[in-house]
């Protein structure tokens, strides 16, 4: 039995400060910075010192989370010595990708940990943020799992920064142990960074209130970001829907929401008990919500948006926004033409296995006009894609798609069928439009 006095030793034996930490990386070196709430702030700081020392570091991440650019873009504006690597932009993201500061790896996200440990080669040097080390010696990921292992199996040196702040979650491959680590380095104890709800607008209100007709109880849930599938909950939790369970790529507020409601009993058919997810991003209460809890489950990212997983889930509904749509049937939640938004993430996985779960369904949403920049309103059916656009969900695979004028099921139409049930439920001020359009393109 390992003694608690020998963990603490060898804890001592590999505590340095982050300038130190960070001495490891080399010019030519893959970097690996952790993922959403696991991004590392200290080590961003100390590697930004040294930017003039270095040469071609590719630094990689999964969502940048914290509202100012990293420090080591500061150090280096131009990009001659380190290259910014995403799998999935946030806003800070797509502001250094418009300065060519940030560049997008297209991934289906159930494919990073084998893209780590395959395509990519070995990450030379892999850094997160992980909770305080406890009595077995083990450091907790956090609510982050998602590819965590993939990284970390594929890295050849290991540095920890220890936020104390990081929730402990309960889940599988969710730790990492002193022996296994090189470097542990002690953060400044930051707040994790949070996503404040935004109020649903009146089209996004109605969106829900068609979706939710659709779901019944005994349900497992998928939710997405943002203020649409937050309302969604809002709707479910004043419902009589009930007895519903909770298999999600990212554990959003609303779900927080709807266990405190009851709406939450967790009585699916594949891990009953547990509301599984791989990665969180929310409030501060979410993380309060998930720290030491046994009812949630943070699993491998190939695990939870595996479509042969999801689809065992009976029941399964999948909910998540897109930006546009063609009169084809083809979703493109990624791009305005070639203006890069968002990102791939586990969107088809869950649309594909909802639609195969038994008695499951997805749904595809977006408010039917965008306002531009210009103040020009856009309808977000469109006869075809703008050029640049990126396919997220080819037409094959889409099930239900909802606007604030309806909501259309387009499984098993014929390509005639889809072009009049997607403009039955465009604004009414681009139908005529898309009419003549579709006419044009012999689609009716």
């Amino acid at each position: 039995m390992v003694k608690k006095k020998d963990l603490e030793r060898k804890y001592r034996e590999k505590l340095v400060d982050a300038d130190e930490a960070v001495r490891v990386v080399k010019s030519g070196d893959s970097v690996h910075y952790g993922i959403f709430c696991g991004v590392v702030k200290k080590l961003d700081q100390a590697l930004a010192k040294r930017a003039n020392e270095l040469e071609n570091v590719k630094v990689y991440l999964t969502f940048w989370p914290y509202k100012d650019i990293p420090e080591i873009i500061k150090a280096d504006p131009s990009g001659q010595h380190f290259d910014f690597m995403t799998f999935h932009m946030s806003g800070v993201e797509r502001r250094m990708n418009e300065n060519k500061l940030c560049y997008y790896v297209p991934m289906q996200y159930r494919e990073v940990p084998k893209v780590y440990t395959e395509s990519i080669g070995n990450i030379d040097v892999a850094m997160l943020q992980v909770s305080p080390m406890d009595k077995f010696g083990n450091f907790n990921i956090g609510p982050q799992v998602a590819e965590s292992w993939g990284i970390l199996e594929s890295a050849k040196k290991i540095i920890v920064e220890v936020n104390p702040n990081q929730p402990v979650v309960a889940g599988t491959r969710n730790t990492i142990h002193i022996d296994d680590v090189d470097f542990v380095v002690e953060g400044d104890a930051n707040p994790l960074p949070t996503v404040a709800s935004k109020e649903p607008t009146e089209e996004e209100k109605q969106i829900a209130k068609h979706v939710i007709k659709h779901i019944e109880s005994g349900s497992t849930l998928q939710l997405g970001i943002g203020s649409l599938p937050n309302y969604v909950g809002t709707l479910i939790s004043e419902s009589e829907i009930e007895d519903l369970s909770v298999h999600s790529e990212m554990f959003v507020d609303a779900f927080y929401r709807l266990y405190q409601a009851g709406k939450i009993t967790g009585n699916k058919n594949l891990d009953r008990g547990k509301m599984v997810y791989s990665f969180a991003f929310g409030s501060q209460e979410l993380y309060e919500f998930l720290d030491e809890n046994p009812l949630t489950y943070a699993a491998p990212i190939d695990y939870v948006n595996s479509i042969a997983i999801i689809a065992r889930i009976d029941k399964m509904v999948s909910i998540n926004s897109f930006l546009q749509v063609d009169l084809f049937g083809q979703v493109n939640s990624e791009s305005i033409g070639v203006k890069h938004i968002s990102g791939t993430g586990g969107q088809l996985d869950f649309v594909l296995g909802a639609f195969l779960s038994k008695g499951g369904k997805s749904f595809l949403c977006s408010p039917s006009t965008r306002i531009t920049k210009d103040g020009q309103r856009q309808s977000t059916i469109l006869p075809v894609h703008m050029q640049g656009s990126i396919v997220t969900v080819p037409r094959s695979a889409v099930h239900y798609i909802a606007t604030e004028y309806g909501i259309v099921n387009l499984k098993g139409k014929s390509i005639k069928e889809r072009a009049k049930l997607l403009i039955s439920i465009a604004h009414p001020d681009f139908r005529e439009e898309l009419e003549r359009e579709a006419i044009k393109m012999k689609l009716i």
